[in-house]
């Protein structure tokens, strides 16, 4: 599937041939004593954009690149190639500079997720996570509307009924199925917002529905692997959040957002840490103590990516402590049914894992499955197969070959009927690591059957 290069798209956006923006990138990289060799023949950017295997453009030549673009060279440096250059498209997107007013969240929520790119890569640059994590908690509450037809806490409820069905189906049958289907409740949420009347109370129990359903919709897609999409569902979830004056659904918004920067391409751990810790330092308005639970597990995951175990470990007790505290799924809200001691363990497992200390990740797996409160492995197909090849390649990372072999079957076989990208990229990664272990029959044998 071909995909249209960033760059391309810039280039079009403000009417420039490769030619003539070689020529605006040439006298920048001058202009900044990089020297006087630098070629202007349009091939260059042919190279840089090209499908099977891009050039990447020297350090100092993305300097200049991004000084005539307008894009920070801080961009360049948290990243990457190609993805800072999204930095640059996003500043003609007009969802991400609209006000934080009611009326604001519902011109963002008449934003779609945008178009499908298949690169992997991050649309949101760190200072406009920065920015919108600073303003949700403070946006001011929706106030009371006179439009048309008035309506009551019933259609809200009703939208609720909704999303709770769809975040099941999600677990049975995974993310392309679901996601239009909350595409479409976000779409309803607005229309009631802009063309009804309703009460103050009402108006911001239907902006934390709008809040919810793109937070599922956010969800869906990144676990399809559209994480431009992802980015802006979760940034209108902030926003509705913001105007429904719901600290909580923000959290739990910033949850999930958090994971696509810190494991997408970029692994951009630091702006997820930044988006939790905000969140974080409002848990004493935070009604759920699953959310924040589920945010310390977050920090966990961001901080081991970032290569602090330290700090990964004084997470993975922080989320054991704030779970303790809680008290039954009846009391919490009915979307956190899915937070446990179970999943805490296996976050921490997988954190373990991305450290580099299998034997500690694999003695987290075990607790998750063998605690008083455990993971519940029949609840969702698609999270206990990631876990599963996480344990697989635990196993393999201390030498288990048969081990992480019996686990990959059974990772394999949970993936069956479920439709997530995210779980087949595991599944894809796990195949890679084994196949350096090819001679062994047992894993040839897996590799074949599984090809």
């Amino acid at each position: 599937m071909h995909n249209t290069h960033p760059l391309t798209v810039l280039l079009a956006q403000r009417g420039w041939t490769s030619e003539s923006y070689l020529r605006r990138v040439r006298a920048e990289y001058i202009r900044r004593g990089y020297g006087q060799n630098f070629a202007t023949r349009k091939e260059k950017v042919s190279r840089w954009t090209a499908d099977a295997r891009p050039q990447v453009p020297t350090r100092p030549t993305q300097l200049a690149m991004a000084a005539v673009l307008g894009i920070s060279p801080r961009e360049v440096q948290a990243q990457g190639w190609p993805n800072w250059l999204l930095a640059g498209l996003q500043q003609n997107d007009g969802l991400w500079e609209l006000p934080w007013t009611a009326a604001g969240t519902i011109q963002a929520l008449d934003h779609d997720g945008g178009p499908v790119d298949r690169r992997h890569m991050l649309i949101a640059s760190t200072g406009t996570v920065a920015a919108v994590i600073a303003q949700w908690a403070t946006a001011h509450p929706s106030d009371a509307q006179s439009a048309g037809q008035r309506i009551d806490a019933s259609s809200a409820a009703r939208i609720d009924d909704r999303l709770t069905a769809l975040r099941h189906l999600d677990d049975d049958l995974g993310a392309d199925v679901v996601y239009d289907a909350a595409v479409a409740e976000i779409r309803l949420a607005r229309r009631l917002l802009r063309d009804f009347t309703y009460s103050e109370d009402v108006g911001r129990r239907l902006f934390a529905s709008a809040a919810e359903a793109a937070r599922l919709a956010g969800w869906c897609a990144y676990d399809s692997g559209r994480l431009q999409q992802a980015e802006r569902h979760y940034h209108q979830s902030l926003r509705a959040a913001g105007s429904a004056g719901d600290r909580t659904a923000g959290a739990v918004a910033a949850a999930f957002w958090s994971i696509v920067r810190y494991s997408g391409t970029s692994q951009d751990s630091s702006s997820a840490l930044d988006m939790l810790d905000n969140a974080l330092s409002y848990r004493g308005s935070i009604t759920s103590p699953r959310v924040v639970t589920l945010l310390y597990i977050r920090q966990a995951r961001a901080h081991s990516v970032a290569g602090n175990s330290a700090a990964a470990y004084r997470a993975v007790d922080a989320a054991l402590s704030a779970y303790d505290r809680g008290g039954p799924p009846s009391e919490d809200l009915e979307r956190m049914y899915w937070v446990n001691a179970g999943e805490i363990f296996q976050a921490a497992g997988s954190a373990a894992l991305t450290v580099g200390d299998p034997r500690r990740a694999l003695d987290y797996f075990d607790a998750a499955l063998t605690h008083a409160d455990p993971y519940d492995a029949g609840l969702e197909r698609r999270g206990t197969a990631i876990y599963e090849a996480r344990r697989a390649a635990a196993y393999l990372a201390l030498g288990d070959v048969d081990g992480a072999v019996e686990t990959a079957e059974r990772a394999v076989e949970l993936m069956g009927g479920v439709s997530s990208a995210r779980a087949s990229g595991t599944l894809a990664g796990l195949r890679r690591d084994l196949a350096s272990h090819r001679r062994t029959p047992v894993v040839a044998e897996f590799l074949a059957s599984t090809g």
